[in-house]
C-alpha cells in the first residue's frame, strides 16, 4: 500500500500530510483521518495503510503544521506513562492554539484537497479521528453536512461543543468511547442529545479501555479495543460510501 507525502494549501500556509491508497489505478472513496494529539508518526501510517487496504484513499494531515512539519516535537518509539507528562507539556500549547476557527479553516482546505485528488472517487467522503482528532472530525462533519457522509471518533471529546453542535450533523456517526473517559451516565446524556438532534448514530463505551486505546505505540493500547474499532468503522464506511 503506497504512502504519498503531500503538501495541502491552506489560508495559513502549506500543511504537510500523507495519503495511503490502493495502487491499482482506480478511484476510491475519500477518508480524512485526524491523528490524535501526538500527531503523525509510524502508528498513524500503519492505521492509514490498514484502512486504505479496504478500498479507501486516506488523507492524514499534520494538524500542527503552523508550528512546523511532523513530527512537530520529538517522540520516542513507545510513549510510556513515564514520558507522557513531559510530552503533553510540549503539546498542550499547540492543542490550545488550534482554535475552532483554525479547525474550520483547515477542514475546508483538507476536504477541498481530498476531493480533487485524481485517485479519489466523486461523491461523499468520511472523516475519522482519534483523541482530539475526534473533536476535529465532529467539527468538520458539522461544517460540511452535504459532503461528509460518515464520521467516526474514538476516545475523543466529541461532546465538547455542546448539544447544539450535534444538530448540524447529517452524517452517519460512530463514537467509540474509552471506559476511562466517559461514565455510563455521561454516555446516556450524550446519546440522548444525539437522539434529540436526530443523528443516525451508534455510541458506546468499549469495555476495559483507557484513553488512547487504539494507539499501539502507547501504554494505553488495547488490542481488543482496536479490533472493535475496526469492526465498527469499516461497516460504517461501507454503508455511507458504498455508492460513491
Amino acid at each position: 500500500m503506497p504512502i504519498k507525502t503531500l503538501q495541502i494549501p491552506t489560508t495559513d500556509g502549506q500543511a504537510d500530510a500523507f495519503a495511503a491508497f490502493p495502487d491499482n489505478g482506480e478511484q476510491h472513496p475519500g477518508v480524512l483521518m485526524y491523528a490524535d494529539g501526538f500527531g503523525i508518526r509510524p502508528v498513524l501510517r500503519e492505521m492509514a495503510r490498514e484502512l486504505a487496504g479496504h478500498g479507501y484513499y486516506v488523507l492524514v494531515p499534520n494538524i500542527f503544521y503552523r508550528h512546523g512539519p511532523a513530527p512537530v516535537i520529538g517522540l520516542p518509539e513507545h510513549i510510556g506513562e513515564e514520558v507522557r507528562p513531559a510530552i503533553m507539556a510540549q503539546l498542550m500549547p499547540l492543542i490550545e492554539a488550534h482554535t475552532a476557527e483554525r479547525v474550520l479553516s483547515d477542514a475546508d482546505a483538507y476536504l477541498r484537497f481530498l476531493t480533487t485528488q485524481p485517485e479519489v472517487a466523486a461523491g461523499p467522503v468520511a472523516v475519522t479521528g482519534y483523541c482530539i482528532g475526534g473533536l476535529l472530525a465532529m467539527r468538520t462533519a458539522a461544517a460540511h453536512p452535504g459532503q461528509v457522509a460518515a464520521v467516526a471518533a474514538f476516545h475523543g471529546p466529541v461532546g465538547a461543543d455542546g448539544p447544539a453542535a450535534l444538530a448540524e450533523i447529517t452524517a452517519q456517526v460512530h463514537f467509540g468511547h474509552a471506559e476511562s473517559d466517559l461514565t455510563p451516565e455521561a454516555l446516556g446524556e450524550l446519546n440522548r442529545a444525539l437522539d434529540a438532534a436526530k443523528v443516525d448514530y451508534t455510541s458506546e463505551i468499549y469495555p476495559g479501555t483507557v484513553h488512547g486505546f487504539t494507539m499501539s505505540d502507547t501504554d494505553a493500547f488495547n488490542p481488543v479495543g482496536l479490533q472493535r474499532h475496526w469492526e465498527r468503522l469499516l461497516p460504517l464506511l461501507d454503508r455511507a460510501l458504498a455508492n460513491s
